[in-house]
């Protein structure tokens, strides 16, 4: 009888087609399949006579989707706590260790690049320097102990992780941190990032945009401070750019708005990262980064990402070990950086002039 109801509870979801898996696992029924080939090739992930792998990854992929709490799954699944709980981590486990493959690659702006934003950043513009992206960091609300509590809290009294996240202009994430302080700065995880073992790496010659909070230096290019920047001060119908500063905030923020719909989306498509889980300190966050990885893999093996589109759905790092030469590895402010800031925001600003007045 449970072993039917096991093999039915599994058929619903991915034998009725795309709709219904799209709504329970957050991708169609190839995807699916080619995630659990995945797993298992690259991830070593493994049946053990119990559970079959398919049936492992998707109960691993209901309870991010929806934040399903153990006892549900026991009950759709047959299952007893211990064997939702064994397999979720055997599947997390696994999603970790193949985040070299899951994690997207960061390339410089192309001169041929088709939005026409992203193309101003492109590296005959800024003269052999390639824009690979943007970072920003979020709130992520997780459970700590009572005596952890205080360095988790955040500006709004939310008990939180301060994550990292870094994507490229294809909104693919690059790399994330999780685990710091909601307290914490984020120029202080930052340096962290760079400074670690498992670094983000900024080959020199190369940046980020990111916003005012962070740092104006080498590998990181940051809007003028006390002018309009966000999009949407700029979406009101209000007056046009005065001066090179406040165009170049406005070219910035338009393009730098792209980690924004990255988290936007991220915690859109994953329920369990809008509400506190009640996993290990560790394991929470592997659970954030485990969500940015699938969420790459979603965007990469279907041709339209049905979140995104806002169809039928509800509203740690890289691996290596190796030393890598040429990378930045120090956040700071340089007159060298903020002067080549302003040259390279002039010539966006005259070029801008001077095809208002073709």
């Amino acid at each position: 009888m449970n072993s039917r109801v096991r093999r039915e509870a599994l058929e619903r979801i991915v034998g009725e087609g795309d709709r219904n898996c799209i709504w329970e696992l957050r991708m169609n029924t190839n995807a699916f399949a080619n995630l659990c080939e995945l797993l298992q090739v690259q991830g070593g992930l493994t049946e053990d006579g119990h559970v079959s792998l398919p049936k492992q990854v998707a109960t691993f992929l209901i309870i991010l989707a929806h934040h399903k709490k153990n006892r549900s799954l026991q009950v759709r699944f047959c299952r007893s706590g211990e064997t939702v709980s064994k397999y979720f981590n055997k599947v997390l486990k696994a999603v970790i260790r193949i985040q070299s493959i899951l994690f997207a690659k960061a390339t410089p702006v192309k001169e041929d690049c088709g939005d026409p934003t992203w193309r101003r950043f492109n590296v005959e513009l800024i003269r052999c320097c390639g824009c690979l992206g943007a970072l920003d960091g979020t709130y992520i609300e997780v459970t700590f102990p009572e005596s952890e509590k205080a360095r988790y809290r955040t500006r709004k009294g939310k008990i939180c992780t301060n994550v990292l996240g870094v994507c490229n202009q294809e909104m693919g994430f690059v790399y994330v941190l999780s685990g710091w302080e909601g307290s914490a700065s984020d120029s202080r995880i930052l340096r962290d990032a760079i400074t670690r073992r498992n670094s983000l790496k900024i080959p020199h010659g190369n940046y980020y945009l990111v916003d005012a909070g962070y740092t104006n230096g080498s590998g990181f290019l940051a809007p003028y401070r006390g002018t309009r920047y966000h999009v949407r001060e700029w979406a009101q119908g209000a007056r046009a750019p005065r001066n090179y500063q406040e165009y170049f905030n406005r070219v910035h923020s338009s393009a730098r708005n792209i980690i924004e719909r990255c988290f936007g989306l991220l915690k859109k498509r994953w329920s369990i990262l809008r509400s506190p889980s009640f996993y290990p300190l560790k394991t929470q966050s592997q659970i954030i980064i485990a969500c940015c990885l699938l969420q790459n893999f979603i965007r990469k093996s279907m041709e339209m990402d049905p979140e995104e589109e806002g169809s039928i759905l509800d509203e740690f790092m890289p691996d290596g070990d190796e030393e890598q030469d040429g990378m930045i590895d120090v956040v700071e402010n340089t007159n060298e950086w903020t002067n080549w800031r302003d040259n390279i925001a002039i010539e966006m600003y005259e070029e801008w002039c001077a095809s208002r007045m073709e």
